[in-house]
């Protein structure tokens, strides 16, 4: 999907070029700027959603994504280091952000430091999975990701019935989230996700999704 926004909009490939798309990630130095970007915007999302959180009576959900406590590791190091060992498409973390927006919506739940490195390793595995034309296997991201095969495997499947397997992503919502994540860049345009991300409700339509009934679960 990333590849054909590329070659068929060419109108926003200065952004692409900007985020680190174009080269997907690949031959240059150092991680791509979007990586950088998406850190950022969750990093905020979630220092908002626990102060809001803590304030409130509100009881926080808890799903198979939470851990007990959160991973040491940041946020940015911890993408940084899934695009390390992953070897997929800089697209990939794109799609993977718009995953994450799209299953806490629908499942209703907050963003968060206990259930970010889950659904950030779940979201990338499977935006890889669908986009590149190779993939590694679940085991091989659960050690990524620090976590069991056996987990992994729990964690794509809870993932993606949360998404009602809609992976799919049109090249106009992609270039949406491109577009503000390189003002985000410039510091012209603030990405406020509300606790929920409910702002999202009018981006994500039946017209944006399709449901992939021969989706296979590369669970070696």
């Amino acid at each position: 999907m990333g590849t054909q926004a590329l070659n068929g909009k060419t109108s926003v490939s200065e952004t692409y070029s900007n985020l680190g798309l174009v080269e997907e990630g690949r031959g240059v130095s150092g991680p791509p700027q979007v990586l950088s970007l998406i850190s950022s915007v969750i990093e905020r999302t979630i220092q908002k959603n626990e102060k809001l959180l803590k304030a409130s009576a509100e009881r926080e959900v808890i799903t198979i994504f939470h851990g007990s406590r959160a991973p040491a590791l940041s946020i940015q190091r911890y993408i940084e280091r899934i695009f390390k060992y992953s070897g997929c498409s800089t697209s990939s973390f794109v799609v993977a952000y718009i995953y994450i927006n799209k299953l806490l919506q629908w499942m209703n739940v907050y963003l968060t430091s206990l259930n970010i490195h889950r659904l950030l390793i779940t979201s990338v595995m499977l935006a890889a999975k669908f986009l590149d034309d190779e993939c590694h296997n679940n085991a091989y991201y659960a050690k990524i990701g620090g976590i069991s095969t056996t987990e992994m495997n729990e964690l794509e499947m809870k993932f993606l019935f949360g998404m009602a397997f809609r992976l799919h992503v049109t090249v106009e919502t992609f270039d949406k989230y491109c577009l503000e994540l390189e003002e985000e860049a410039k510091g012209k345009y603030q990405i406020d996700r509300s606790i929920r991300v409910s702002a999202l409700r009018r981006s994500w339509t039946n017209k944006d999704a399709r449901t992939i009934a021969g989706y296979t679960c590369k669970a070696t």
